[in-house]
């Protein structure tokens, strides 16, 4: 039975450590219960049973955070002694998290305050400058195991600005609403009481005054929204809302000032109030994710720059120009397409490639942006600006630059004819009754715009789809806006990216091919492969299943993109590429060749492991056609064939320029597309696409810019995701068919001249709480068939 450590609660792998009678799996956690310990904090694991998190290992350099320009940008205040920061901590994930760090200043004393933001994952903490360095303090964190991403992104303070006009709007919609009842009141219970006869029109004069802002103010969007769309020669839902409000209240103003009546102010707030609430659960969203990523939250906000003379200073990316030289080390990123004057690259290019295998690099090779050294120091020379590198070129591109306007939505489409047939039995009543009772052609007209006003009509999309962005994103499906879920209801093409997508991004089937292996040799390669960070070896060490003891691996020697040696227990082995290992590769496999005293032993092939049930997911997505991308090469090709049995067709090698511009054709081809990509290197193709899901197997990776984030485990229920969409736009139409049996009914009365103005206010609220009720018990019927919790 495995062992889980006392702090984190993680399956004890690699080390284990014994004390003050507890265990644990690595030094960081150890010196976070010794911290706790110290200073009266062990409660923290009592308000949640192994919530800790494990500290990061690797060691930081944080230095740069000290020189002024940096600090001045990162920091949010700083006067006197204080100074204020708010780190971005994605590791934020319980009430444990959020107790320890917002009980910072016990545990130093520099700090003043520490306050968390769990939606945002954020950490804005107060602290002495002068006593406690920022590097210090970002260090510390680390040391706790809560690391604070330092990016591009994290560094602009304007990149999250809450609106809080819709809720103003909303409010003042609500107190009028609330108060022209309640002052409405005695009007409609009627009665011949002196008293109210003789105050009315004071309360008239009030409903008025409140009112007023309501029409002005918390109208004013679907004013906007009218006029943009009238500009774009579209007439949108809001046309005739705008249409019906204008003559509701001028329809009040008059009925007021003749004293034929009190008006309908008290209705006309109530309409604004439902509509408001309808636009507040449609934006109903999730902060605590970002679907407009871009290499701004992958870069980071400083390097470090080197003169001729091998001083180094750390300056602001944005200030790197060509010619200059950059010092990268050991798990940075390459922030600019440069030329490697100094050190061995071991460039790994999964981001930009989607392949795990690492890249050899030596003096004078071109290296692009976007890579991450893995071994020693490097000397660049920069050859392009940071904005003209291959990477953030393709945020340059058209696809980055589009903008929905919302214009083309179903709501619009049917609004379009709608207006025009109101207006045109408006016109047609009007003319007649103008010959029969000139007086009574007022009230017919005012009647027919009254009881047309698609009010029903324009609540039902955004409280079908609120609903239905609360069901998806409850079962890890997080939709940007309600528009995406129109778009994906169009789909009829679907492309895969294969690594990370279909593939499980962190797993690999791994087959050993070669002499059989004692297990005291088993001992001593995985003693070995302990003391590197390449991902493959990593992937190896979790792989070989042999009793985990610590060997010393003495004269330990890395060579770059090639492989590693050192001599375990007497004996050297040799573990890297095919070449290193004095061995012919085979094309188009992913292999780790290991020798014993020059001995060759074997290797370990590598597979990419595909997520359980994909088969059965194809077979369901018959009425899409399906495509596969990959940055990969084809060893897989005839694997994937037999798994999508009806794909289209399929793309290897494919760079992220390369996906962008398949989509692009697909597109110009007429057909609706989804991307699903995981990467940097899907981003394009994801912006490209008419809906871009992007798989995130971990909540605090890297998601690129995207209208929907998809848990990766959810991948092979993709077409559950689908129909709820699809479901979603019926609904819509049959809200439409009841808002329209209303306005049937109620016109057919208002043109005869048997219906009046009072009746027809009291109708449109009606309708709407019918078509809210339906709404809400038909998405909820949506959500059992397609989510109900199974055993």
């Amino acid at each position: 039975m495995s062992e889980n450590c006392f702090h984190c609660g993680q399956g004890i792998e690699k080390e284990r450590i014994l004390f003050d009678e507890k265990t644990f799996c690595c030094n960081g956690c150890k010196s976070v219960y010794e911290i706790l310990n110290t200073n009266n904090l062990s409660n923290f694991y009592e308000l949640n049973k192994r919530a800790g998190i494990r500290p990061d290992e690797s060691s930081s350099q944080f230095e740069y955070l000290d020189t002024q320009e940096i600090f001045d940008k990162v920091t949010d205040f700083s006067e006197g002694g204080t100074s204020l920061v708010t780190f971005k901590i994605p590791v934020i994930h319980c009430s444990s998290c959020i107790w320890l760090l917002e009980s910072l200043h016990t545990l130093n004393k520099n700090i003043k305050y520490s306050q968390v933001n769990f939606t945002r994952k954020t950490l804005q903490i107060s602290f002495n400058h002068n006593e406690l360095k920022l590097s210090e303090l970002a260090s510390f964190l680390t040391n706790l195991g809560y690391k604070p991403v330092i990016s591009l992104e994290t560094a602009d303070k304007n990149v999250e600005n809450l609106d809080k006009s819709l809720l103003v709007k909303f409010a003042i919609a609500a107190f009028a609403f609330g108060n022209g009842m309640f002052l409405a009141f005695p009007e409609y219970i009627g009665g011949e009481d002196y008293w109210m006869e003789h105050y009315k029109g004071l309360f008239r004069a009030l409903m008025c005054l409140l009112a007023i802002p309501v029409v002005v103010y918390s109208a004013s969007d679907y004013y906007k929204s009218a006029w943009y769309g009238l500009k774009n020669r579209i007439v949108n839902i809001d046309v005739p809302i705008v249409l019906g409000i204008i003559v509701l209240f001028g329809r009040s103003l008059y009925e007021v000032a003749t004293n034929y009546g009190p008006g309908y102010f008290d209705t006309l707030c109530g309409l604004l109030f439902f509509m408001l609430l309808g636009k507040i659960f449609q934006k109903r969203t999730y902060n605590a994710l970002s679907y407009d990523r871009d290499y701004k939250s992958f870069y980071p906000i400083a390097v470090t720059k080197v003169d001729f003379e091998g001083k180094q200073e750390n300056i602001l990316l944005s200030d790197v120009k060509v010619g200059d030289r950059i010092l990268v080390r050991n798990q940075e990123i390459i922030p600019v397409d440069a030329i490697l004057i100094n050190g061995e690259g071991n460039i790994d290019n999964s981001f930009i490639t989607g392949e795990s295998e690492s890249i050899s690099k030596q003096p004078g090779d071109k290296i692009f942006a976007g890579g991450k050294q893995i071994g020693s120091s490097l000397e660049l020379e920069v050859i392009k600006d940071v904005d003209q590198s291959y990477l953030t070129q393709l945020w340059n591109k058209e696809a980055f630059k589009k903008h929905e306007t919302g214009l083309d939505t179903l709501t619009n489409t049917i609004s379009k004819y709608f207006t025009f047939i109101i207006l045109g039995i408006a016109l047609v009543a009007g003319i007649y009754w103008a010959t029969v009772d000139l007086e009574k052609m007022f009230q017919v007209i005012s009647a027919i715009l009254i009881i047309a006003c698609p009010c029903a009509l324009a609540l039902s999309a955004p409280f079908t789809f609120g609903h239905i962005m609360r069901i998806l994103g409850r079962n890890k499906f997080y939709v940007k806006d309600t528009l995406t879920i129109e778009k994906i209801a169009k789909l009829d093409t679907i492309v895969f990216d294969k690594t990370g997508t279909i593939t499980h991004r962190k797993k690999s089937n791994i087959r050993f091919e070669g002499t059989e292996i004692s297990e005291s040799d088993l001992l001593n390669i995985k003693t070995l492969l302990k003391n590197s960070n390449h991902p493959l070896s990593k992937s190896l060490y979790e792989f070989i299943e042999v009793k985990d003891e610590y060997f010393p691996a003495e004269h330990f020697r890395e060579i770059s993109g090639k492989g590693y040696e050192a001599s375990v227990r007497g004996n050297v082995y040799k573990i890297g590429s095919a070449k290193y290992n004095n061995q012919e590769s085979k094309n188009l496999e992913t292999a780790v060749y290991v020798s014993k005293n020059n001995q060759f032993l074997g290797k370990f092939i590598f597979k990419n492991e595909y997520r359980e049930n994909l088969k059965d997911l194809f077979r369901k997505l018959t009425q899409y056609k399906v495509y596969i991308l990959s940055g990969d090469n084809a060893s897989e090709e005839s694997q994937l064939k037999e798994l999508i049995p009806n794909y289209k067709a399929m793309a290897f090698n494919q760079n992220p320029e390369d996906k962008l511009n398949y989509i692009q054709n697909l597109q110009n081809q007429k057909m609706k597309v989804a991307m699903l990509g995981d990467g940097l290197n899907d981003a394009g193709a994801l912006k490209q696409s008419n809906v871009g899901i992007a798989i995130a197997d971990d909540s605090n990776s890297f998601t690129p810019s995207s209208d929907v984030i998809m848990n990766g485990e959810k991948v092979v229920e993709l077409d559950r995701y689908l129909n709820v969409c699809k479901g979603s736009i019926t609904i819509v139409k049959i809200t439409f068919i009841i808002s329209f049996l209303y306005n049937i009914v109620g016109l057919s009365y208002a043109v005869t001249g048997h219906m009046h103005p009072l009746f027809a206010a009291l109708i449109m609220p009606a309708s709407s709480i019918t078509v809210v009720s339906f709404t809400t018990l038909s998405t909820w019927i949506l959500g059992r068939k397609y989510f109900k919790k199974r055993p």
